[in-house]
């Protein structure tokens, strides 16, 4: 295990959390570097078509969210 990777588990799981979200948000700054297979392209141009469709189907973010919370 790197030094780095013990440093970072050292830390609270709220301070992970946000260092997740930080490295995330550098990733989505990037987003053009991000390589998808056409695979995963062609399941996602399918469930954009699926909610273009039905757009009163499925949840919203706060909702799911929510059940995730529940859950824990």
């Amino acid at each position: 295990m790197t030094q780095i990777l013990q440093d970072i588990l050292k830390l609270s799981v709220s301070e992970r959390i946000l260092m997740v979200e930080a490295i995330w948000d550098s990733i989505a700054e990037k987003e053009d570097q991000v390589e998808l297979s056409s695979e995963v392209k062609q399941l996602l141009d399918d469930r954009f078509e699926s909610h273009s469709r039905n757009r009163n189907e499925g949840s919203n973010w706060s909702e799911v969210k929510a059940r995730i919370k529940d859950q824990l």
